[in-house]
């Protein structure tokens, strides 16, 4: 049985000035999937990424959002507001540079996704700080920021995307500042809090070796979409 999509855009444009950064895309992606999206810089992957998280809006086409729980929304046209609220309520991220607050403890930076929903501290630090351990971070939990190493960051930025259980979780060159040991260890803990509890990762990346262990890649060029694989076909060297 095909699993049901969770995002179907269709059409999508993007324009900055005379440039066209994304140009009739349409693309589905559907539950459980891990997809990469991969292209050369200035190719419109990292648009693709933000229109579809809600973070910028398109110019034109559709994205609706089906995720358990909730109707089908479509999410061009909607206020800064409203998308706000969607990337709080469904949507998980994880940037390359973790964008974790130095100010705050490992648990906390973990927890904020719950507190800013309204769940007591006490609760959202509690559940953070079962993510951590799941994610090999026990005994951190105090540790401010600067304290962990980046690769340690890197999986609390993993637990904070996914202590709201959202369902799709968007992820921006996630390994790109790590070195390729540190970056397999972080990979791995990315895919087991995603798509190894049944939820969707949508990826952006320029390492070939870290795209081939997504189940799909999408290839972006000059706003298009330009090839749509399963990671099998495309692994290795066969995907630089």
């Amino acid at each position: 049985m095909t699993p049901s999509p969770v995002l179907t855009a269709t059409g999508l444009v993007k324009q900055y000035g005379a440039l066209r950064a994304l140009d009739g895309v349409s693309l589905t992606i559907r539950a459980g999937e891990s997809v990469a999206v991969m292209g050369a810089s200035g190719s419109g992957k990292t648009t693709l990424l933000q229109c579809l998280a809600a973070v910028i809006a398109p110019d034109g086409g559709s994205i609706v959002l089906t995720v358990p729980g909730v109707a089908p929304r479509e999410l061009v046209g909607l206020s800064e507001g409203d998308r706000a609220r969607i990337r709080r309520d469904s949507l998980g991220f994880v940037f390359q540079e973790h964008l974790l607050l130095p100010e705050l403890t490992a648990v906390e930076n973990a927890a904020l996704p719950l507190l800013l929903k309204g769940v007591r501290r006490q609760d959202a630090e509690r559940h953070a700080a079962a993510w951590m351990a799941t994610l090999g971070l026990a005994g951190l939990e105090t540790r401010r920021i600067g304290q962990l190493s980046g690769g340690q960051a890197q999986r609390v930025a993993i637990a904070r995307a996914q202590v709201t259980g959202a369902p799709v979780v968007f992820a921006d060159e996630p390994t790109g500042a790590l070195d390729s040991a540190t970056s397999a260890e972080v990979l791995d803990a990315l895919l087991f809090a995603t798509t190894g509890q049944g939820r969707t990762l949508v990826m952006v990346t320029h390492d070939a070796d870290v795209a081939a262990r997504c189940s799909r890649i999408v290839r972006v060029s000059d706003g298009r979409i330009v090839a749509d694989s399963a990671a099998a076909s495309l692994s290795s060297g066969g995907a630089r």
